[in-house]
């Protein structure tokens, strides 16, 4: 990634396919390009960079938020984590698991617009416990639910 200021990207584009060269080192053509914020936007370390609208006063603003590669990625992960087969083991087992890798993703993504990956990945992983644990304890589903999320969600917004 190369910031510079208007007009100069042309310029720093091809001094930088002049020191790899030299470096004899390739440029990636298909992830190089030129990205004019805040009108477009672009993916880096897992953060997406461009125009974020606040919810409140609705003005535009400089931002970042989570990638959505990156919370698909999560998503795949709480997946895998709760997949049915892996119902033999014991319920704090997976808890802890699926704790500790929603801690790390959220500690990582602690900056810039959260809320709605956060609320995303929260109901994703409310469901996949409530259908794993029904799994598990071979529940049937009723129309009120037969395990309520009361049930194995914390005060401290984490699962217990």
């Amino acid at each position: 990634m190369i910031l510079c200021r208007r007009g100069s990207a042309e310029t720093a584009l091809h001094h930088l396919r002049e020191i790899m060269g030299k470096l004899k080192l390739a440029v990636n053509e298909e992830k190089t390009r030129i990205c004019k914020v805040p009108e477009g936007e672009f993916d880096f370390l897992g953060y997406t960079f461009g125009r974020m609208y606040s919810p409140t006063t609705g003005k535009a603003r400089l931002g970042h938020r989570p990638s959505k590669k990156s919370i698909k990625r999560m998503v795949e992960r709480v997946h895998a984590l709760t997949d049915r087969a892996r119902s033999w083991q014991e319920t704090t087992e997976l808890v802890d698991m699926l704790n500790r890798a929603l801690r790390g993703w959220a500690n990582y993504f602690s900056v810039g617009t959260t809320s709605k990956a956060y609320r995303a990945l929260d109901n994703y992983t409310a469901v996949r416990l409530r259908r794993w644990l029904r799994s598990k304890h071979k529940v049937r589903r009723r129309k009120a639910g037969a395990i309520h999320s009361r049930t194995y969600t914390g005060t401290s917004g984490s699962y217990a």
